[in-house]
């Protein structure tokens, strides 16, 4: 995996002679391209370099071995083993940083909820989901913008789709595509029984013109009317959109604003990131299985994760973590369960990776 380390340093070099070229500065464009690739690739030398220098160290202590001085030869196999675990170290740090960077992680997210099995329990739950959410992104100073959403008389939500406006706001969201289950006693439920019911969530990258080229002729605009709660107060004019992308099928609507052309244009952004979504899916077949999976129908048998209000507790089947807070994790706490997400596929991405470590 380390092989070509040597070219990338030769490229990091190089880099760094154009971000002081005059030219380079006054291309703007450029000058940022540039400045862009020596940032990515900045942590990878730095650890590059002490690995080299922790090898050198290795070398002369296991020269000193041989020395006659056993007080001496005492010391350095002290040092031997300290430099040996910090060259693991570093090599297990390179490994990470060479894993290919998912092109989407630094972009804003269209975050889409929906409940599925459970009536209107379901809708209260996907309404508890959402505000987690909101309150984590607003704990990361991200912007989250409601982008449509269809609510339920008592406070649930049949269905929300918002943007989260973040660097890295996708990169942090992305592990929580699938099948949420609650475990709680409704407040309607005289009886004091469990019911389980589940919410489906969908994490798309945002998408931009240049990563989905949409034809005015693929798309029939229809606008009406705003209807139901969330829009009577703009129901005298036409405002609502719909807009079908006829090619693929996919509906999208909005009638959130009460301006038509706001509406349209966050009907376009969402219907963007849902055919960028589907072109990586059919990029990627076992990406696609996998989110079949993950997300599934909305019934309680496909779940990634249970929200059990008895017992306080908060269990992510993918990874076998339990938390007993349940409390904190709704108010936005959710940075232990994806850093362990991140963690764990991480891990897995490693194990997939070329072997070879190149050990000196």
């Amino acid at each position: 995996m380390f092989d070509k380390l040597a070219g990338v340093e030769d490229r990091y070099e190089a880099i760094e002679k154009k971000l002081s070229d005059p030219e380079i500065v006054k291309d703007q464009a450029a000058y940022q391209r540039y400045a862009r690739e020596h940032a990515e690739l900045s942590d990878i030398v730095s650890t590059y370099r002490l690995l080299l220098k922790t090898r050198d160290a290795i070398f002369e202590s296991r020269e000193l071995l041989e020395d006659g001085d056993p007080e001496i030869k005492a010391l350095a196999a002290e040092e031997l083993d300290k430099l040996t675990a910090e060259r693991e170290n570093l090599e297990q740090q390179l490994r990470t940083l060479l894993l290919p960077k998912d092109p989407n992680d630094s972009k804003n997210v269209i975050l889409e909820i929906r409940a599925g099995t459970g009536g209107e329990e379901a809708a209260l739950f996907a309404a508890d989901l959402f505000r987690m959410y909101s309150r984590y992104a607003e704990s990361r100073n991200w912007k989250v913008e409601t982008m449509a959403h269809h609510s339920t008389g008592v406070g649930g939500l049949k269905e929300i789709i918002a943007m989260i406006h973040g660097k890295g706001a996708y990169s942090q969201f992305k592990y929580e595509s699938g099948t949420h289950r609650v475990q709680r006693v409704p407040t309607t439920e005289t009886q004091g029984r469990i019911h389980t019911s589940a919410v489906t969530v969908a994490v798309l990258p945002e998408a931009e013109e240049v990563d989905v080229r949409i034809e005015p002729n693929d798309l029939k605009i229809d606008v009406y009317r705003s209807t139901g709660p969330g829009g009577q107060s703009v129901n005298t004019t036409d405002s609502a959109v719909r807009i079908t992308h006829l090619p693929s099928g996919l509906v999208v609507t909005c009638q959130d604003e009460k301006s038509q052309l706001k509406n349209k244009n966050k009907a376009m952004k969402v219907l963007r990131a849902r055919l960028l979504d589907r072109m990586i899916e059919e990029q990627t077949e076992q990406r696609s299985q996998e989110r079949k999976i993950q997300v599934g129908s909305g019934d309680r048998s496909g779940r990634i994760r249970t929200y059990n209000f008895p017992q306080g507790r908060v269990t992510d089947h993918r990874i076998g973590l339990t938390l007993y807070k349940l409390d904190s994790v709704l108010q936005g706490e959710i940075e232990e369960i994806i850093q362990q997400l991140a963690t764990h596929y991480q891990a897995q991405a490693l194990q997939n990776a070329e072997p070879g470590s190149n050990r000196g």
